[in-house]
């Protein structure tokens, strides 16, 4: 009854303020990496900017912190437990909730990050499982385990998703052969529309949603093709076969880890697949209906740290090199390159931060030509294993995580 009740309420909030809704979700505002911030330091301390505090013992886990403007949200695996850490701005635990089995094999720990809308909380978990929960405790409203009801498929690495949220429907992506992209009610987690899509594995990727005036279109990769969704319908739209890797050699972990999220910008979308087809611009029709190849760079070839387009430039890792890179969005050509190692990037107040799996964070001033500077860096020296989580700022705080250890820094 409890629950009829909160959703009764949730379901008349939304139908009264649907266009007003703000999402907090991955790499911010329609997921481009970009923050809207402004007077950020254009140069750090020699040993880098004050850290403000850090929260340690949050589990084992690589997925970014939410931030809202009230709380932080944050997974993290305590033994092979998926944990939800609620903390405060001032880095106080205020709550944590289980929420099930989490990944334990090749990479473990937690992936997602979390999606909060209005009083509900999105999060999954590398089991493939999606659950929503109530904001102010963690409360389980519903859950949804995709091996057992939708005969997902496992990749190598766990299930690596960050929940996309359209009006009433929520996107995941079980991989199965039926059911390989799913929509879901996301009040009720009702099954909504199922697509077999090419009944492949899902690709570890967090899903993006393009906004069109005649439709909007749910973006993510399966195993080989990065595929696009009527978000009404459930209708296969389009594809784009990530092709590089030969049939007789397909199989988990070849070819198959596409973990950025694709950026829409004036009716073109841009991605960087570096286990795939590398850097590529696509012309996307004015119905949302097909999609034409501009150009191809596979020397762009980000595995999983994000790319940021800012005005007729494209910043992102070559991963085969290990260099920063930026290109020319119109035309595909390289403009300038550091070396940096592997690494991820964002965007706030026209300087770019990049964090490296060598542990530095690094502040880049760029110019209009793609041109870039390092102008600061530090390592960050908290917390274990690999330095996979992206960066995340919110008003004037920048958010990284290092495994077990969150951290805040005025910047």
């Amino acid at each position: 009854m409890k629950f009829l009740i909160f959703l009764s309420i949730t379901l008349f909030f939304f139908s009264c303020s649907s266009n007003k809704t703000e999402i907090f979700q991955w790499r911010g505002e329609d997921r481009k990496g970009i923050f809207d911030e402004q007077n950020l330091l254009k140069e750090w301390p020699e040993n880098g900017p004050k850290e403000l505090w850090y929260v340690e013992n949050i589990g084992d886990g690589f997925g970014s912190p939410t931030i809202t403007d009230n709380e932080i949200f944050i997974t993290g695996a305590i033994d092979s437990t998926a944990t939800l850490f609620c903390i405060d701005l001032n880095g106080q635990k205020k709550w944590e909730v289980p929420f099930g089995k989490e990944w334990v094999k090749s990479y473990p720990g937690s992936r997602s990050q979390p999606t909060v809308v209005d009083d509900l909380i999105y999060v999954g978990s590398g089991m493939g499982n999606l659950h929503c929960l109530n904001r102010s405790n963690g409360e389980l409203l519903w859950e949804k385990r995709f091996v057992e009801d939708f005969n997902g498929i496992y990749p190598r690495f766990g299930h690596s998703e960050a929940p996309v949220i359209d009006g009433d429907k929520v996107f995941w992506t079980p991989g199965g052969e039926e059911h390989n992209v799913v929509a879901l009610n996301r009040f009720t987690g009702e099954l909504i529309w199922s697509n077999e899509g090419h009944s492949e594995r899902s690709g570890y990727n967090p899903g993006t949603l393009i906004k069109m005036p005649s439709r909007n279109i749910f973006v993510t990769f399966s195993a080989y093709n990065m595929m696009g969704f009527d978000t009404e319908t459930g209708e296969l739209l389009w594809t784009h076969a990530q092709d590089n890797t030969p049939l007789d050699k397909r199989q988990p972990g070849m070819g198959d880890t596409h973990s950025n999220g694709v950026i829409y910008d004036n009716g073109a979308i841009y991605y960087a697949a570096g286990d795939g087809n590398c850097g590529v611009k696509l012309q996307l029709s004015e119905d949302g209906t097909e999609i034409t190849e501009v150009w191809c760079n596979k020397g762009f070839d980000s595995y999983m740290g994000g790319i940021v387009k800012i005005d007729n430039h494209l910043y992102g890792t070559a991963t085969s090199k290990k260099l920063f890179r930026s290109i020319d969005a119109s035309s595909g050509e390289l403009t300038d390159s550091l070396k940096l190692g592997w690494g991820a990037v964002i965007s706030a107040d026209n300087m770019l931060y990049y964090y490296g799996q060598n542990g530095t964070l690094s502040l880049i001033d760029f110019n209009e030509s793609g041109k870039m500077n390092q102008i600061s860096d530090f390592k960050i020296s908290r917390g274990t294993k690999e330095h996979f989580s992206h960066p995340v700022i919110k008003n004037g705080v920048l958010y990284q995580r290092h495994g077990q250890v969150l951290m805040a820094f005025d910047i």
